[in-house]
């Protein structure tokens, strides 16, 4: 723990935010955004970027159903299914003493294809966008071609002189590699000490070259970004900071809102939509934030999910130093089973892109991830790897914290509240191997919370 953050003792941060002696403490905490909804002057991307973005996943469905025979049946769209989970609503109203009102679904991102992990929508992106860039600067090809075209000899000839990195803990890094070896890039994925083992032994595999550090995901990218400046021919793809990224994570969002008016669920200003996403750097759960409030506007409520050793998101946006800020200045660990989500500092591009989108965070110990993952197995058949879990404890939190009601309050939902929805975002797990799963269900076997 650092004497002093920011010019000002520990002591003065916890009495200018008391929440901070709970977070410090490791304690579960609910917050809410006292700036949510506010005008941000800082935005950089407009709703015409998610567009742009869509169009040019749209151009590559033909190359990824060719490639990828796993999305053939919905034409090379990388997308996962939203299923209702009553009888997990169930379970967690009678173990934690709460109603949902409404219902509560899962967005099955642990299932995309290709890579198993939300990850799969940011990282093949960004990767399909820098090939696509490639491609029409050496004439290969125009914009208004077929794209199945990118799965041949002479393209892979041409990627294999150019390289491709990244820093990860895990699922950034499988899709990243994933989709840059088929393509035919040289790949390296720079990975933190506390990425699974089996993801590393995944991407080697598939012959990306994966250099590991005994220090966490911060350090990772520090050093894969370091080696990326030294090779003009290497596009780095930087997780704190990428808008291609971000970008691809957000078309998720239109696509949801077909998914939901299929399923005749409204969102709209008599039905609330609240959604909970489990947050490592930001990325992620802010693209996608990013792309719901394009799509539904003030009708729809984001929640971050972050373990209690690693809330680098919330500490980011609590204190408003974003990035300038880690957990470890606070005294905490960044020590979690939740891979994925062990991060000590944010980004500060997607703080302040949707700092002003975002209704709040909230944290969750390491054991009641198990426990979750145990109930969701037992009661839905359907199995996440840890930091999957993470957003299941949104709903509980909400419904039963102070702050949480008074988010309700203050926002005029109390009378809508029978007529809203619960979206928990699922992460990843479809690629953990039977074995660590089985460990994962027995650890929250011997949970009792």
């Amino acid at each position: 723990m650092r004497e002093q953050i920011a010019e000002k003792s520990i002591n003065q941060w916890v009495e200018q935010y008391p929440i901070l002696e709970e977070i410090i403490n490791t304690n579960e905490v609910f917050w809410t955004n006292p700036t949510y909804q506010m005008a941000n002057s800082k935005n950089t991307l407009k709703e015409a970027d998610i567009d742009d973005a869509a169009k040019r996943l749209k151009r590559f469905a033909p190359y990824i159903a060719k490639a990828f025979p796993e999305t053939l049946e919905s034409e090379g769209i990388i997308e996962s299914p939203v299923k209702p989970i009553r009888n997990m609503q169930k379970a967690i109203e009678q173990n934690y003493g709460v109603t949902i009102q409404g219902d509560l679904l899962l967005k099955c991102d642990s299932h995309l294809p290709i890579s198993g992990s939300i990850k799969a929508r940011g990282g093949i992106y960004e990767v399909l966008k820098h090939a696509e860039e490639l491609a029409l600067k050496h004439h290969y090809i125009s914009d208004d071609h077929d794209y199945t075209q990118f799965d041949s000899e002479a393209f892979k000839a041409l990627f294999s002189s150019y390289e491709i990195s990244v820093g990860s803990t895990g699922n950034l890094g499988l899709s990243i590699g994933i989709i840059s070896a088929q393509l035919g890039f040289k790949v390296t994925v720079h990975m933190s000490a506390d990425a699974k083992q089996w993801k590393k032994d995944l991407l080697r595999s598939k012959g990306v070259h994966v250099m590991e550090y005994q220090s966490d995901y911060s350090k990772a990218v520090i050093e894969g970004r370091i080696q990326a400046e030294k090779n003009p021919r290497c596009h780095f793809i930087d997780d704190e900071n990428s808008q291609s990224l971000f970008l691809g994570y957000a078309v998720a969002a239109s696509r949801l809102k077909e998914q939901l008016k299929t399923m005749d669920i409204k969102v709209d200003a008599d039905h609330p939509l609240f959604v909970y996403l489990p947050c490592g750097v930001g990325g992620g759960p802010g693209g996608v934030t990013f792309g719901l409030k394009a799509e539904f506007g003030e009708y729809v409520h984001c929640f971050f999910a972050e373990p209690t050793n690693s809330p680098c998101f919330l500490l980011g946006q609590l204190t408003g130093l974003q990035d300038k800020v880690s957990v470890q200045d606070f005294g905490l660990s960044n020590q979690t089973d939740a891979d994925g989500l062990a991060v000590g500092r944010t980004s500060s591009f997607v703080g302040e892109e949707i700092g002003h989108m975002l209704s709040g965070c909230f944290t969750i110990q390491d054991a009641r991830l198990y426990a979750l993952l145990r109930d969701l197995a037992d009661t839905e058949e359907i199995l996440l790897e840890p930091s999957a879990l993470a957003g299941f404890y949104g709903p509980v939190q909400l419904l039963t914290q102070q702050s949480g009601l008074n988010y309700i309050e203050n926002n005029n939902l109390q009378q809508k509240m029978k007529q809203a929805h619960h979206l928990i975002w699922a992460t990843g797990g479809n690629m953990v191997p039977q074995e660590v799963m089985t460990g994962y269900y027995e650890k929250g076997k011997d949970v009792d919370l």
